[in-house]
Parts: structure tokens; C-alpha cells; sequence
């Protein structure tokens, strides 16, 4: 008479407890160092080879790109025909134009390098693993996007109009005008900087629910540190946004709203592992 501890060994690993290669990517066989290597070097290849194209074609439309990161501004000034920006350098427009490219290549082909990071790891991982991991794959650009989208729609029409007020443009005897003109690699060099601050804000649900779910956090441990996230917030806030109030409060509170998000992701995460292990315990 065998134990199950036996019987488990001749019956081999269950249907989840081995690495899934359904997709046919790769063999079930181990791979070797230099297997792996090769692998590595095609999907990085393969996304470098995608950034290059959608590089190549956002730098023909660059003009396009740029003149909708100037909208919000074009839309404080509204009615004024003699507003403009400036370039001060030969070469300056041509490097604008560079980071425009560079920047919304790097946007457009985050579902290629994301298609190729998983393409490369999905087959060394079990079906469980699969499911975990997969969902926050799928929701990093989605909320990256809602970042960004965010600060263009409400932060930034908000802050030009702030920003703008400060001008000085009648004047009486022994006064001098005081206009804006901003220059062109200035202005793209902070509209990206919100941009990329709030897209990756909007990352912390994703990051912690992750951690969570890997058993790094926990939702007591999230809540017991509330009010140490609260004050990197704003710490954050400070250090990522212009130097006024208002942008820093419209990035320190979507922070602190995430941060309560993450929380409640963690909750439900922790509830299905300890469902999953009271189930696992009633069928043993």
C-alpha cells in the first residue's frame, strides 16, 4: 500500500505545477545558458528593430506630436495672434524634434517590448504564475496612459493659466512689458516631465498589488505605513512637479487616492490566496 506522498510522485506534477509552453514558443526541455542567451538577444532584437520603425515614423510627424503637447497653451491663448514660442539655437527645433520622436516611440512601442518580455518569460513560468502575472502586464500602459492623459486634460490647462497671470502686459510710464515666450525644448522638457511623472504615479496600484501579490506587502503593513506614503506624496510631488502649489497638489492627491486603491487590491489579493489555501488544505 503506497501513501499519497507516493502516489504523487508516480502520477508526476499536475497541470499547474509544470511550465505551460502551449504557445509553442518554446520546447519543454530545460534550456541551456546559452539557449537562453539567444532567446534574450531575439526578443531584444525584435523590439529594438519595432522602437527603430515607430522612431522613424514619429520623427516625420513630429510637428504633428509637438503642436498637440502646445495645445493647452495654444488654448490660454486663444484670441492672441501674436503669441508664439521660441527656439534660440540652429540646432534647437531639430533636438526638439528628436525627443518628440523619441518619446512617443517610446509610448507607441511599449506593447512590443511588453509582447516581447513575456514571449521571453512566459514559457519558464507555471499556469498560476501566468494568471498573476499577465493581468498587471495588460494594465501598466492602460494606467501609464490615464497618467498622462490625467495631466493633459485637467493639470496642465490649469497650470498654463496660473503660469500665464504673472505677465505684465499693460503697462503705464516707466514700466516695461513682461511677455511670455517660452522656448521650444523648454516647453517639451517640462510637459514631459509632468507626463512621465503622473504616468508613473499612476503606476503604484500595479507595483503594490504585484509586491502583494508575491507576499512582499501586506494590506496591514499598507495601512500601518499610511502616513509615511502621504508625506513621500508630497514629497514626491515636490520634487517632480514646477515649483507651485497647484501642481504638486494635483500629483500628491492622485498619489494618496492610488495609495488607498493599492490597499484595496491588496485586500482582495490576500483574500483569494487564503481562499486558495483553505481549499488546498480541505482537499488534502
Amino acid at each position: 500500500m503506497t501513501s499519497d506522498t507516493e502516489t504523487d510522485k508516480l502520477e508526476g506534477p499536475g497541470p499547474d505545477d509544470v511550465p505551460d509552453s502551449e504557445d509553442g514558443n518554446l520546447d519543454d526541455r530545460k534550456m541551456s545558458l546559452i539557449e537562453h542567451l539567444t532567446e534574450l538577444r531575439k526578443r531584444l532584437m525584435f523590439a529594438a528593430i519595432g522602437f527603430i520603425v515607430i522612431f522613424l515614423i514619429c520623427f516625420y510627424f513630429a510637428n504633428p506630436f509637438f503642436n498637440f503637447l502646445v495645445a493647452p497653451l495654444a488654448e490660454v491663448w486663444e484670441g492672441d495672434p501674436n503669441r508664439r514660442l521660441i527656439f534660440t539655437a540652429m540646432h534647437e527645433k531639430f533636438f526638439t524634434n528628436i525627443k518628440v520622436a523619441f518619446f512617443a516611440a517610446a509610448f507607441i512601442s511599449f506593447p512590443i517590448f511588453a509582447s516581447q518580455v513575456w514571449m521571453f518569460v512566459a514559457p519558464g513560468l507555471y499556469k498560476n504564475e501566468k494568471g498573476a502575472f499577465l493581468p498587471f502586464l495588460i494594465a501598466t500602459p492602460f494606467l501609464f496612459f490615464g497618467g498622462g492623459a490625467f495631466v493633459y486634460y485637467f493639470v496642465m490647462p490649469v497650470a498654463w493659466e496660473f503660469f500665464t497671470s504673472f505677465e505684465q502686459l499693460s503697462v503705464g510710464a516707466g514700466e516695461l512689458a513682461i511677455e511670455l515666450e517660452p522656448k521650444v525644448n523648454e516647453y517639451l522638457s517640462l510637459v514631459m516631465r509632468l507626463i512621465f511623472a503622473f504616468g508613473l504615479s499612476f503606476e503604484l496600484p500595479v507595483v503594490l498589488s504585484l509586491m502583494a501579490r508575491v507576499g512582499i506587502v501586506t494590506p496591514d503593513g499598507l495601512r500601518k505605513k499610511r502616513r509615511y506614503a502621504i508625506v513621500s506624496a508630497f514629497i514626491a510631488a515636490a520634487v517632480l512637479t514646477p515649483p507651485d502649489p497647484l501642481s504638486q497638489l494635483a500629483l500628491a492627491i492622485p498619489i494618496i487616492i492610488l495609495y488607498e486603491v493599492s490597499i484595496y487590491c491588496a485586500t482582495l489579493i490576500w483574500r483569494s490566496k487564503d481562499r486558495a489555501a483553505a481549499e488546498a488544505a480541505g482537499d488534502s
